[in-house]
């Protein structure tokens, strides 16, 4: 059923039941039909006169006949026309049927003896006879078909029999288009909403409009429904109904929708549209701002100032800031209507906001409230003393400032590593040494405000000779390579690279304290020799370190050699730093270890090939012992007659030593892995 009554319900402010009929206009002057539709009632079947009843075809002034009988059909299906004279005889040797229209009777249909003959006309092809002769069938109904047919018979005497056919047909699903140009709340008169159109039904059927799941019914000067009708070549009917009314405000997000209703002979059916929604037009009475995101704000953020009104449609917006100073309104300018985008954010941006609504059709400004925007923000962070420099030894002393419209914290780091030394804006360096020099980073954040902090990083120097990476170290190369070798020192003040040989040299600063030079050199015969020394030096001394160059051959060929076909290289990384003045402790070499693997593995192939002579000598002989790994051993005369016992053993011969009997004898030196016990005591 449908979604706003039950069964029929109502519409257009008619009451409708279901032992009423809808419209026939086959059977109403063009008067009555215009007075049917305005009304919407429908007239009787059955149970009333259809029509002006049809005089007898017997003697003048004969009584009327009884109202015909109800046959209903849906287009296309085949009627059963079922006369029923003389069942009681079952006599139909002569029976003639006619077609009543605009009270005249046309003859379609002639019953012989029992057989069946079609008159020349619409119904010629489309007319049999079924249950011996008592049914008359009529395929392929249309529209066109419903009126009364008529059996009448001879014998014994002359009898008639009416039917009235009813033909029925659903419609196409509704179809509706709403006023896409939108409907003024001012209007005077009833404005058109939407247009429901159903296709294609017979008889035409009744459309009732909703409104929010609510039937509309006609009211003066606020609802309107204005519905017509057209006849198809077919005989079908096409309706279309016009929804007029006057909408408010509140009918901005109504959802309007029509449904027809109809009748088939299963009984009473509907059909619903889609919902639709109309454009309402309604002058503003508010306006406002609104910012995104909500919440703290930070610099850096993404921040839009965004206009809303009320009306429909929206007004012309404009956005201003007061000016702090003067305490007037500027007008910023904006990528949208009523949108301020401010990107990056930043302090400057804080202040108070308003909003101005131009109404274009009634020209009247409407004004927000003013809005505060807060931009919060860490200012530049300020380390005193900026450069500081000192001797070893000595005391420092850092203090760390800065500025923010919230509470702030600070906190120190280590640049190198990272670790935090203190929490708070000072931070003190007792006892300096050499490493404590480098970077310092002081952080100011703001803990309520997430990714809210400002940084400033400071190098601490102290005063002393140049540092080396690495005092000595020792690199596999090819001769007439291009070797890319790296020295790398630090100190205060900063020191400057020297190199004892030849080639493309090149000097990058890592930090203000410390710097890596690079050298390109051939490997010759003299460089062979002589090896690479690179040179570090300052105001307060120098420092030297040393690369050793030895040929790469079969024997000494590493995995770790820094060797390539073209190019070698070596990269020296900072370990333990190294000076003149200070007891220096050699880094472990890497091609040592490569020298040690080798040895390892000569020495198993040497015990394999050992292994391999001494099983060949087994195999033919040549050893002392027999196959069956036992020993004749000759004792002196004196102990022939002791008795010994062979005890075997798994264990190697190195891991065994001889079982000394009473008299203390050592086993003999060619006893393979066997124990002897002395059994005599």
């Amino acid at each position: 059923m449908g979604r706003g009554w039950p069964g029929w319900g109502t519409g257009g402010g008619v009451e409708r039941s279901e032992n009423r009929a809808l419209c026939r206009p086959s059977e109403w002057q063009e008067e009555q039909l215009q007075q049917c539709w305005r009304e919407g009632w429908t007239a009787a079947r059955a149970d009333t006169a259809v029509g002006p009843r049809l005089p007898s075809p017997g003697v003048p002034g004969e009584a009327e006949q009884p109202a015909p009988e109800l046959v209903e059909v849906e287009v296309g299906s085949t009627a059963l026309l079922k006369c029923s004279l003389f069942q009681s005889q079952g006599n139909f040797s002569h029976v003639d049927w006619f077609s009543v229209h605009k009270e005249k009777r046309v003859l379609i249909f002639r019953v012989r003896q029992g057989q069946g003959q079609s008159e020349p006309g619409e119904y010629q092809h489309r007319l049999s006879l079924q249950d011996r002769g008592a049914t008359l069938a009529l395929t392929q109904v249309t529209p066109h078909d419903e009126r009364i047919f008529l059996c009448q018979g001879k014998r014994p005497r002359s009898q008639e029999h009416r039917i009235q056919l009813r033909v029925y047909k659903a419609p196409e699903e509704p179809n509706i288009q709403a006023n896409a140009l939108g409907i003024p709340v001012n209007s005077k008169e009833p404005s058109e909403v939407a247009t429901c159109v159903g296709r294609n039904g017979y008889p035409i059927p009744q459309v009732i409009w909703y409104k929010n799941g609510r039937p509309l019914k006609e009211e003066k000067n606020r609802v309107h429904i204005q519905s017509s009708q057209t006849v198809e070549s077919s005989g079908l009917y096409t309706l279309q109904s016009i929804l007029k009314a006057q909408l408010v405000k509140e009918d901005k997000d109504a959802q309007f929708y029509c449904e027809l209703n109809y009748r088939l002979p299963s009984g009473n059916h509907m059909k619903e549209s889609r919902e639709v929604t109309v454009p309402v037009f309604y002058p503003t009475e508010k306006v406002w701002l609104e910012v995104e995101p909500v919440g703290m704000l930070k610099e850096g953020d993404r921040v839009e100032i965004r206009c809303l009104a009320d009306g429909n449609p929206p007004p012309h917006f404009s956005i201003s800031k007061q000016n702090l100073s003067t305490r007037e309104a500027e007008e910023e300018t904006t990528v949208d209507n009523g949108v301020l985008v401010l990107e990056p954010a930043r302090k400057e941006h804080s202040g108070l906001y308003e909003c101005q609504g131009l109404d274009l059709d009634t020209m009247i400004s409407l004004p927000s409230e003013a809005q505060e925007l807060l931009v919060n923000y860490v200012s530049d962070v300020q380390v005193s003393p900026a450069d500081p420099e000192r001797q070893e030894g000595s005391s420092l002393t850092l203090t760390c400032e800065a500025e923010s419209s919230q509470a702030l914290e600070f906190q120190w780091l280590r640049e190198e590593t990272g670790q935090v030394l203190e929490r708070g804006s000072v931070l003190q360096l007792h006892n300096l040494k050499r490493e404590a020099g480098g970077g310092y980073r002081c952080m100011a954040s703001v803990p309520s405000i997430p990714g809210l902090n400002r940084t400033q990083l400071v190098n601490v120097a102290i005063f002393g000779p140049p540092w080396m990476a690495f005092k000595e170290r020792k690199l596999w190369v090819k001769e007439n390579t291009v070797l890319n070798l790296s020295c790398e020192a630090s100190g205060h003040p900063r020191p400057t690279i020297s190199w004892n040989v030849n080639g493309t040299a090149s000097e990058q600063d890592q930090d203000p304290q410390r710097v890596l030079s690079t050298l390109n050199v051939l490997v010759t015969p003299e460089l062979l020799k002589t090896g690479v020394e690179c040179t570090a030096s300052n105001d307060l001394g120098k420092n030297t370190s040393v690369l050793f160059l030895e040929l790469v051959n079969l024997t000494t060929l590493t995995p770790d050699s820094n060797t390539t076909t073209g190019l070698s290289t070596s990269t020296a990384s900072p370990h333990t730093k190294a000076n003149s003045t200070s007891t220096e402790r050699k880094l472990p070499e890497p091609e040592s270890q490569g020298v040690v693997i080798v040895a390892v593995i000569v020495c198993i192939l040497v015990l394999a090939v050992l292994g391999a002579i001494l099983y060949f000598l087994y195999k033919k002989g040549k050893l002392p012992c027999g196959r069956s790994g036992k020993q004749e051993i000759t004792l002196p005369p004196s102990r022939k007659s002791e008795f010994v016992v062979e005890v075997k053993s798994d264990k190697l011969p190195e891991e065994m030593g001889l079982l000394q009997g009473s008299s203390g004898d050592k086993r003999a030196p060619g006893d393979q892995g066997e124990k002897y016990i002395d059994l005599r005591h």
